[in-house]
This record gives C-alpha cells, structure tokens and sequence, in this order.
C-alpha cells in the first residue's frame, strides 16, 4: 500500500501520468454519481410500482374484478333441472266446460316500447272483454325489475285488467297457461295442476342466440307438447313439420287507429328500420344498401328509427329517430315513399304499419317474408346490398309513386288486428270449452 501512495506522488509529478490519474478520479467520482442515483431511481421506481399496483387494486375492486364469476341464466336454473321434457310425466286432465275461461300469461317484462307485448296485452285486452278472466305472471330470473315498475310501463300499452304478479313462486289455478317467449315456457312446463297449456310464438327464439346452450334451451321449449299459436304461417308450418307440435296461427294486423294515411303528397324521404342490437334484422347489411342509394339519390333524406344511433357514423347522412311512440311512428311513416325492413327471422310488426300510411317496405326476398297475407304490397329484393339499393331505387322513380301510396293504404285495412282476436277465442273455445 506504501508503495502505491509513493507511485501515485511520483506520477502526479509526470505530466502524462498526472493527466491519466486525474480523469481516472473523475470517471470513478461519476461512476459513484451513477451508482448513487440509479439506486435512487430503483427506489423511485418500486414506490411507484407500490402505489400503481394500489390504484390497480382500486380499479378491480370498482370493476368487480374480484368477484367470483357465475353463469347467468335468463331462466331459474331450477326450472331448467325440473323439466324433464324427454321422460313421459302423468299430467292431471282438463276438465273441458262453457267459457268464459281463466287463463295465466305468463310473460317476461317489457320496457317503454316492444311490439311483442303490445301484441300480448292487445290480445288480452279482447279476451276480457268477451268476459274472460286474465292474470298476468311476470318471469325474469334476473330479477332486474320490481313489480311498480312494471305497472308503471304497462301504461304505454293497450290496457288491461289483469292481475299483475312478478317472479310469484306459485301460480292460480287456470283453464289455461300461455307461455309466451322461450325463458316462460321452463316455468309453464313445470306448473302441476290441470290448466290446458299453450304456447304464444312470435318469432323463432332459437336463431336469436349463436348456437349453443341458450339456443339449445330455446328450441327445446318448441318439445314440451304446448299448443302453439303464432304469429303468422310461418311459424305454425315450422314447428309443426320440425318439431312436430299441435299449432295454429294468427295473421299479422294493424290498428288502423293508429296507423293510417294523413299525407297525400309528394314525399322526398326513406325510412330505414335500424337495429344494431337485433342481428335478425341485417343493420350491416342495410347500411351498405343505403350507402349505394345515396350516392344514386343524394335528394332523399334517410330516417332510421328502432335504435338510437347517435354514436354510429354511418356511410351516409342520416336523421337519428330512436324508439317512437306509436304516434310518432305514424307521423314518420306518412313522411316517408319507402323504406328498408330487413327479417331474417319472422316478420317485424312494421312493414304492414307502413303500409297502412302508405310506405312501401323493401324486404329481404325468403320463403318466410313471402308468406305475409299482404305481401301484395312488399317490393322484395336478393339479399345483396345493390339489389336492396335497386329496390328503392324503383320505389322512388315510380311514376305512379301518389297513386301507389293511396293505394297501398287502402289495401292495408283489410288486415286488421280484430280478424286474429276472434280467431284466438276461437281456437281457445275449441281447445277449452265443452
């Protein structure tokens, strides 16, 4: 060590040395900094990590990240576990007598507007007033409503008299159960007394869900042995030949009382049914339609109605309409030449109101939209988006366009709502009464 101190005096003395020994100092002096400050950083670093991984805490517990995660099921899952729909059962017989009947409903609940209620409660509303007694099960196994709720939307709808229940454990004795979309049907097919048991259809339920459990559970209800009444003819034939269920079916109506011609002019707009929640009724596939009939008629405005689309850019100008009242939709659809209702399942209820306002609907051309008792009045179309474009296309450079709209109109009364009511009293006197 002694010799090195003397080495180091003796260098310091040499000028090449000294200049080595004196940058050699500076670097192990920076070297010190580094080392110094980079144990700083790391110590910065793991107390932000400390405090990100307490925000990142926060943030999962906000989430429900935490949270064990369970299956949800539209249906109990003990209605699910207790029909045994493929073992033969003992049911206690009906006893048939003279009308007028009970009958249970028993329905999911709805929100401010669904034309699948408005179809229920219409008929409800006839039955009681041929002096039938109805009651009203609401069945949600999320259980995402209360019962004041429901009884405050029911307002939006064709009144009723019916006793109003949700989620009851047990049901009042009946003539009659209805189940009325796929997830009622689990609890109509366990309910043990001696109510004849049917099965109100308005769409093909199965084909809302990709395939797998739910649309499994969903077509398994069409194997219960309810008698099926749908709407439209559709429905009926497929059930019955794939399914092999007892069915019958009600025509497609209209309440001309709320949907009629007020507008005999000239009208320079399209309307556009658009529901991007709906995978039935094509929203993709009617936007690249009307991309091309814009660009071909930049003069007519486009309307979309069904869904608000406040946050979709669309490839053409358009007026965001939302979900409207029965009145606004009359008062849209007098405004409009034509318009684009895309069914890949069972019809929608619109087409035939446009109608009766004298709007002519642009479908999709397939076997069950055809068979609609007034397809006189549907202008179909292949489904490509430049067949549907040509069709509207047609729609708006029609000559006659006044003429038809009139005309269309007028046809559109003979199909009205009150033909189907007394067909399903019909149906309910043969299946019931003595």
């Amino acid at each position: 060590m002694h010799y090195k101190k003397q080495a180091k005096k003796i260098a310091l003395h040499t000028p090449k040395l000294r200049n080595y020994i004196s940058r050699k100092d500076l670097l192990e002096a920076e070297a010190v900094a580094y080392r110094r400050a980079t144990a700083d950083y790391q110590k910065t670093i793991r107390e932000l990590e400390k405090r990100n991984e307490a925000w990142a805490a926060e943030v999962r517990e906000l989430r429900g990240d935490n949270k064990r995660l369970e299956i949800l099921w539209p249906v109990f899952e003990k209605d699910i576990l207790a029909a045994n729909w493929d073992k033969p059962r003992k049911l206690i017989p009906y006893k048939r007598h003279k009308p007028p009947f009970i009958l249970n409903w028993v329905i999911p609940p709805m929100g401010p507007v669904s034309g699948g209620h408005a179809d229920i409660l219409r008929f409800i509303n006839y039955l009681e007033s041929k002096g039938h007694e109805c009651r009203i099960y609401f069945y949600e196994a999320l259980g995402h409503h209360e019962l004041n709720e429901l009884k405050k939307l029911m307002e939006n709808y064709p009144p009723v008299k019916a006793e109003l229940y949700y989620n009851a454990k047990t049901m009042k004795d009946a003539d009659a159960i209805f189940a009325t979309n796929w997830y009622s049907a689990y609890p109509v097919f366990n309910y043990k007394g001696a109510a004849k048991k049917f099965y109100f259809v308005q769409d093909f339920e199965p084909y809302f869900e990709p395939v797998g459990t739910y649309s499994t559970l969903a077509e398994n209800t069409y194997k219960f042995g309810f008698y099926g009444i749908t709407l439209g003819q559709w429905l009926s034939d497929k059930l019955s030949k794939e399914y092999s269920m007892q069915t019958d079916y009600l025509d497609f109506g209209t309440e001309m009382t709320e949907y009629h011609l007020t507008n005999k002019n000239k009208r320079k707009k399209i309307l556009y049914y658009a529901r991007p929640v709906t995978p039935r009724r094509g929203f993709e596939l009617g936007c690249l339609a009307l991309k091309i009939f814009h660009e071909q008629h930049p003069d007519y405005e486009i309307h979309c109605l069904g869904w608000d689309l406040s946050r979709y850019d669309l490839p053409f100008p358009y007026v965001n309409h939302g979900i409207l009242s029965p009145k606004e939709l009359n008062e849209l659809y007098n405004q409009c030449v034509g318009g684009l209702v895309l069914s890949f399942t069972n019809m929608s209820l619109l087409p035939l109101e446009m109608i009766s306002a004298g709007c002519i609907p642009v479908m999709n051309d397939s076997t069950h939209t055809k068979m609609a008792t007034y397809s006189d009045y549907l202008k179909y179309a292949k489904t490509s988006p430049t067949a549907i474009a040509d069709a509207l296309h047609e729609i708006v450079t029609d000559p006659n366009q006044l003429k038809a709209s009139q005309e269309a109109a007028k046809y559109a009364q003979n199909f009205k709502w009150d033909k189907s009511k007394e067909k399903l009293e019909e149906i309910l006197e043969k299946e019931l009464g003595s």
